[in-house]
């Protein structure tokens, strides 16, 4: 009973302190093994709260672990307090998502310094002191990304086009993953001539809005944009508000990534051309069985190793394999319940989804 008392108090000392909002699961009581998570906001995708935050809490029942899940909802004294709050109610495993890499570094050091172990989540923290790391081959992400829009440009005969680029957070390493990887395919197009470089962003904070701003701005600079590399579907969403503004849409090809309903949508319209699944169910089942494993005292399973640039040390991971999704294998994506057709099957997808044999 302690400690949903005092998880409870410290949902209303964030409330009274005024920091972001954030909504909690706490299991049992006792002496059970402990698990926290913090996530980092629900507004850069929708994934977080949707997926990540179900499928982890699931694990945690189903193994009968006392666990508590957080989100920082992007606000990075929220994300400090509600790790020390975890610490200091002792539990055995903090699991983050960071915010960057300063402050999950922070983070980081105090939970070792209180010989609690620690995983990073999707994001891997540059100079932190995480134990371990599970992820998606985040390099590969953006391989897929770059493939996707050079086989749209093929499709649609585009002649040298210009290719812009909407980078995702410039503190968040993932981001930094995801255009060595696209870039790669991209690089030898550019360099021969076939394609031009164009405007390229990184976007604050994953940011719509921003992004928005930025492409219509890369627009009225160039308007002569032939394809756009856009990190995720938030994105990708924002850069084709712009080209519908043009009439555009779906002339120029757009990439994505996380097979959100919108950007399922979005490629059922023609408007996107491809996005990139992340399994968000195996990567979180991964990282619970690791953490759950961990708060008994157990030693961890990895498959990987991943080189922290800034700290230069390795860290024990685990990657999994991403995968394309296109206009002829959205129905993968739903059938395999990671978004319910009822999401995207909407209003007028109702006749798209069906002419794509999604029930």
């Amino acid at each position: 009973m302690r400690r949903g008392i005092l998880s409870l108090l410290a949902i209303g000392a964030l409330a009274a302190s005024g920091t972001a909002a954030c909504t909690a699961n706490v299991s049992g009581a006792g002496s059970r093994p402990r698990i926290g998570v913090i996530l980092p906001d629900s507004k850069s995708s929708a994934r977080w709260e949707t997926a990540d935050r179900k499928y982890l809490a699931a694990a945690f029942k189903a193994a009968g672990v006392d666990y508590e899940i957080q989100n920082a909802q992007n606000d990075k004294s929220a994300f400090t307090t509600l790790a020390e709050q975890m610490i200091t109610q002792g539990v055995d495993v903090l699991m983050i998502v960071n915010l960057d890499s300063g402050t999950g570094k922070a983070v980081l050091d105090k939970a070792r310094n209180a010989g609690v172990a620690t995983i990073d989540y999707d994001r891997l923290t540059l100079g932190g002191s995480a134990r371990y790391y599970v992820s998606f081959d985040n390099a590969a992400v953006g391989t897929l990304q770059g493939q996707g829009l050079v086989k749209c440009l093929t499709d649609a005969k585009a002649t040298r086009p210009v290719i812009a680029e909407l980078n995702g957070s410039q503190t968040d390493n993932n981001s930094t993953l995801f255009k060595e990887g696209y870039d790669g395919v991209l690089g030898p197009k550019f360099t021969s001539g076939e394609y031009q470089k164009g405007p390229d962003q990184w976007i604050e904070e994953w940011d719509n809005t921003r992004a928005g701003t930025a492409f219509e701005q890369m627009m009225t600079a160039q308007p002569d944009i032939g394809g756009v590399i856009a990190a995720n579907d938030g994105l990708a969403n924002a850069a084709i508000n712009v080209l519908k503004k043009q009439g555009l849409n779906g002339h120029i090809p757009v990439t994505g990534q996380d097979a959100t309903a919108q950007g399922l949508q979005n490629i059922l319209a023609g408007d996107q051309c491809m996005t990139v699944y992340k399994d968000v169910r195996r990567e979180a089942a991964a990282a619970a069985k690791l953490a759950i494993a961990l708060a008994k005292g157990e030693t961890g399973v990895t498959t990987a190793k991943v080189y922290d640039r800034v700290g230069k040390r390795d860290v024990d991971a685990i990657l999994l394999d991403p995968k394309a999704i296109t206009r002829q294998n959205v129905r993968d994506v739903i059938d395999d319940g990671y978004v319910a057709a009822d999401e995207v099957c909407t209003g007028e997808f109702a006749a798209r989804c069906a002419a794509a044999g999604i029930k």
